[in-house]
């Protein structure tokens, strides 16, 4: 059901390709619902519902080769990219000089959060106690509320 890639291609390839397709459908999809909410267009409609499937395809078949975190900041990114552009040359609207700039700032530290080194998470054998630690049923518990007994 899902997409596979060669496996060949490293991982980071595959993400990457993940991001600028998911952008790209998002952007068809956005782009259609526009075009339908102006024109009243059933084609567009569909259109529109059409790439939010492949959309979804995608992104779930992206999964597989990249962390939920990156592949989704990597595809916002582009995406408000694509839309300021098809904003701008589609539709003719204009941004002040203060708006661009608060958008380079946010694209900016969006691709720091996309690009920043990424901690990794520890397996099982890698850091046993943290596992266990995270699963003990048997840690003692606050005390209840004091009884007649006591």
């Amino acid at each position: 059901m899902l997409i596979k890639l060669p496996e060949s291609w490293p991982h980071p390839l595959g993400a990457a390709l993940a991001m600028l397709v998911l952008a790209a459908l998002d952007l068809a999809g956005a782009f259609a619902a526009k075009e339908a909410s102006e024109s009243r267009s059933p084609v567009y409609a569909g259109l529109g519902v059409l790439s939010f499937l492949l959309l979804f395809w995608v992104y779930a078949s992206s999964l597989q080769y990249a962390e939920l975190a990156p592949v989704t900041f990597g595809w916002i990114v582009v995406l408000q990219v694509g839309v300021l552009v098809l904003d701008r040359w589609r539709y003719g609207a204009r941004l002040p000089i203060g708006a661009w700039v608060a958008v380079v700032a946010i694209l900016v530290a969006q691709a720091y959060l996309v690009l920043a080194p990424q901690p990794t998470r520890p397996t099982p054998d890698q850091a046993p106690g943290l596992v266990a630690a995270a699963v003990d049923t048997t840690a003692a518990t606050a005390p209840g509320p004091p009884t007649l007994e006591e």
